[in-house]
């Protein structure tokens, strides 16, 4: 066998090298430099990404640049709804019947609420609320609920320190009325929310009501306002205030006697009108029993209405002086017309008509002397449907008055075509149709006024409701006050309790039956007296009426009485009062002298406000006197509304300083006399009572 070879090559030591072998691949690459390539790449792949930077930079500040910035300034702006606080109502005088102080209310997050129940309890003792019904409103699944709105300074200052996770406090304003019950079916009252409900406040309330302004306002990323870009300077949103003609001291007289006399003669209820006649100004607008609007819902719904306004009823023989007057003027009589009175008893068709004297003959001049029921119809029948109702009709019957009134009713005045015969002559002593007090007055200013209607005034600055109107001649106007200055003044007149010695009175009364609710007279009555001082060129026009008396029913004896205490104060008040000796007199200005060195308040002697339909006694009803007669009360350590509350009483509107619930400094100090041009006064918060 050959032996095996080895396959190496054997290398010739005299043989060249062989030439490299060329590496794989296109030639073009053995050529590049790859130091600068990768630098071209670099620089390539940062200028794609600073392209895409820029396109995204244009996207974002160009294409989508209004959307972003809109929704960005919704994270950190945001419109914000602020309302202004309540216009103030003020008597003739500027001292304050309603106006609104900052209180605090209580509202939960239940989102931030740690332990609903373990909230609950804590909050119980000091909203007093059951825990559960606390505990059942922090655990809804919502971010805001109403705990307790306008919490006294006791309850805020103890939620304020328990600081509760979720539980807050907020400002809002809060209606406060400062005399209480005095006029407080004509104020009205506002409900939680701050809308007028009854009364002036509701009938005014747009007036009233403050403004409310959408502003934009900026916030930090915790959702904090920062500003509210000057929306108070530069919008004032307070609500308008509101002058009465109504003064509180003549207020405070009649709502004093009626009050009496109300409860003297069991009546449901009693109501007084005051009127300045020269200016047709209501002075005081009383009604009884009280209402006090602070705890509005204390009181049932009949106690809150106005029903000076908005009870019609029918008025009985007030009326036969417009009747007289219509006559006059029409010269269907004349006052020494003989009139047949059938002694009494006199029958017009079925009916029978009754006086309560047995009256025969009677001269025209004195059926209001004796307020015959018999010698009013015969005239009114004279005198025809169609002139009388026409007469009552300009003077105001069967329309609204034109004042600022929620809730008031026309009464009751048919068209002369449908009354019969028996309707003509029950109208004419004053039945079968109705009126208002309001109505009354009116009419009773235009016989007052000399003949010229003009419209009664409740508020300061308005335009007249509409113009004068003469109805009557000044001739017939003397006359017919003649005849009610002998209804009060000379012996056998109906108004004889309506007496002022050294003052010259002339009214009517008026007793009417009120109707059942089956249409038929019942046993109810009304009784009232319009009045008006001095006879001759009156001053003052005083209504009274008192609404189902059952200790007696006579108008001359359950509303006359109320006249006279009213005039004779009101007389006294203005300094009108006559140089005598009579002990009615003398006591009036006895009273009036101690009202003047007593308190400086516009009401010196106002009664306290009665929580209950039925009143305390008439010494509980008066307030405790001041410890400095005439000087400024103290205030010191009082949570800032009664603060307020107890300042407004004496006219005084505080400026306010400082933060916090009660006031810890008073200027003037307490005890000291008030300024003698004005009564300014300082008060000064802070977060502890001292």
């Amino acid at each position: 066998m050959p032996p095996l070879r080895s396959t190496r090559p054997v290398r010739n030591k005299r043989m060249k090298p062989a030439a490299p072998v060329a590496p794989a691949g296109p030639a073009v690459f053995s050529r590049v430099d790859w130091v600068r390539a990768r630098l071209w790449g670099v620089g390539v792949v940062l200028l794609v990404l600073l392209g895409a930077l820029w396109g995204r930079a244009y996207y974002i500040q160009i294409v989508r640049g209004p959307d972003l910035a809109a929704l960005a300034g919704r994270q950190y702006a945001a419109k914000e709804t602020v309302t202004g606080s309540r216009g103030r109502i003020l008597d003739r005088n500027g001292n304050i019947l309603a106006l609104s102080v900052e209180g605090r209310s209580v509202w939960a997050n239940p989102a931030e609420v740690d332990n609903p129940r373990q909230t609950a309890a804590v909050l119980a003792p000091i909203l007093d609320m059951p825990a559960h019904k606390i505990a059942a409103a922090l655990e809804k699944d919502r971010r805001f609920i109403w705990l307790a709105r306008k919490v006294n300074d006791k309850a805020a200052v103890a939620i304020k320190n328990a600081a509760l996770p979720g539980i807050h406090l907020t400002k809002e304003n809060e209606r406060v009325y400062p005399h209480g019950h005095l006029a407080g079916q004509l104020v009205g009252f506002v409900n939680v929310d701050d809308e007028g409900l009854e009364g002036l406040e509701k009938a005014l309330n747009g007036r009233l009501a403050g403004r409310s302004r959408s502003t934009p306002v900026q916030r930090d990323a915790a959702g904090r306002r920062l500003s509210l870009n000057g929306l108070e300077e530069n919008f004032p949103l307070q609500g308008d205030d509101v002058r009465l003609t109504i003064d509180t001291q003549i207020q405070y007289f009649a709502e004093e006697a009626l009050a009496e006399n109300v409860e003297k003669f069991g009546a449901k209820w009693g109501g007084c009108l005051v009127v300045d006649v020269p200016t047709g100004e209501i002075l005081a607008w009383a009604q009884y029993p009280f209402f006090n609007p602070n705890r509005y819902k204390e009181f049932p719904e009949r106690l809150r209405r106005n029903r000076l306004a908005g009870d019609a009823l029918e008025q009985g023989s007030t009326i036969k002086s417009f009747l007289m007057a219509a006559a006059l003027e029409e010269k269907v009589v004349k006052p020494d017309t003989i009139i047949n009175c059938a002694k009494g008893q006199w029958k017009l068709g079925r009916f029978t008509i009754h006086d309560t004297h047995a009256y025969a003959d009677l001269p025209a001049g004195k059926i209001l002397h004796v307020s015959s029921n018999i010698g009013a119809a015969k005239i009114g029948l004279k005198l025809g449907a169609e002139k009388y109702r026409g007469y009552l009709s300009r003077l105001g019957f069967g329309e609204r008055s034109g004042l600022s009134l929620e809730g008031e009713s026309l009464g009751i005045l048919r068209q002369a075509r449908k009354w019969q015969e028996i309707d003509l002559a029950t109208a004419s002593f004053g039945q079968s149709f109705s009126a208002t007090l309001v109505q009354m007055a009116g009419a009773y200013l235009c016989l007052a006024g000399d003949g010229v209607r003009r419209p009664l005034r409740l508020i300061q600055g308005d335009e007249p409701a509409r113009p004068d109107e003469r109805i009557f001649s000044p001739e017939t106007m003397r006359q017919v006050r003649a005849m009610l200055r002998e209804v009060v003044e000379e012996e056998g007149g109906t108004g004889s309790q309506a007496r002022i010695p050294g003052m010259v009175v002339g009214g009517k009364t008026g007793t009417a039956q009120k109707a059942d609710g089956r249409g038929a007279y019942g046993a109810g009555r009304v009784g009232s007296f319009v009045g008006m001082i001095p006879s001759e060129e009156p001053r003052y026009l005083i209504c009274v009426l008192l609404d189902e008396p059952t200790k007696s029913q006579y108008g001359g004896v359950v509303a006359a009485p109320v006249f006279r205490h009213v005039a004779l104060q009101t007389m006294a008040y203005h300094g009108h009062l006559p140089d005598s000796d009579d002990p009615l007199v003398l006591a009036a200005a006895a009273k009036e002298a101690g009202r003047k060195s007593g308190r400086r308040g516009a009401v010196a002697e106002s009664p306290a406000a009665t929580t209950a339909s039925t009143p305390a006694p008439l010494e509980e009803r008066r307030p405790t006197p001041a410890a400095v007669p005439g000087a400024v009360p103290p205030v010191m350590g009082m949570g800032m509304q009664q603060a307020v509350q107890e300042l407004a009483r004496h006219g005084a509107v505080p400026t306010i300083e400082g933060k916090g619930r009660f006031v810890v400094q008073q200027t003037p100090e307490a005890g000291r006399p008030w300024p003698s041009d004005k009564k300014e006064c300082t008060i000064r918060l802070g977060e502890r009572a001292l």
